[in-house]
């Protein structure tokens, strides 16, 4: 718990862009989305596709330490992951967006949305919103999306977002499937 502040002190915002799509914001973090982050990475199924050591996140203290990076990663490059809520409940139902940390493949967007929320489409609605996003503010002609191999639900979403394989990759010492999204072929409707 943080103390309060005393009178007229100041602390970092971090502030950053919102998107609204139809049902979805996606929006910098607020220090209430790591409970539900945390929440999100203690299902196996999960964690196995999108922690770095592919095991669920046990503890509060690595649950923080998890959405810590992801919020540092707004604090020292001006973008990261959305924070993803549900705008019908206010909930927050998962994280997509654009990720770079120093040796990744390439410039992600990437997706991970809550068990609860999953088979309603929206990782393809919040990635198609972060896409557009990414090649609005970024002088890029490609996104990866780094996917593991045996995570069928995230190559549908990637084949719905109009992605390709482009070939086998490492990431973290594990084998991954690079999938590109280039700004050549891409069309915001899914058309």
């Amino acid at each position: 718990m943080l103390p309060p502040l005393r009178p007229g002190a100041r602390l970092l915002q971090v502030d950053g862009p919102t998107v609204e799509t139809e049902r979805l914001i996606l929006r910098p973090w607020r220090a209430g989305d790591v409970a539900p982050n945390t929440a999100m990475l203690s299902d196996p199924d999960t964690a196995r596709y999108i922690t770095p050591d592919r095991k669920a996140v046990t503890s509060e203290t690595n649950g923080w330490r998890n959405a810590a990076i992801i919020m540092g990663h707004w604090a020292l490059h001006g973008f990261g992951m959305f924070a993803v809520e549900e705008k019908s409940s206010g909930r927050y139902i998962g994280r997509v967006g654009p990720w770079c940390p120093p040796g990744w493949p390439g410039f992600e967007v990437g997706w991970g949305i809550t068990k609860g929320a999953r088979g309603k489409g929206y990782a393809v609605e919040a990635a198609r919103a972060s896409i557009d996003w990414t090649f609005a503010t970024f002088a890029i002609d490609r996104i990866v999306h780094c996917i593991d191999p045996e995570n069928v639900a995230s190559q549908a979403v990637a084949r719905r977002l109009g992605a390709e394989v482009e070939g086998p990759a490492e990431l973290h010492g594990d084998s991954i499937d690079l999938w590109v999204t280039t700004r050549e072929r891409w069309r915001p409707d899914g058309r």
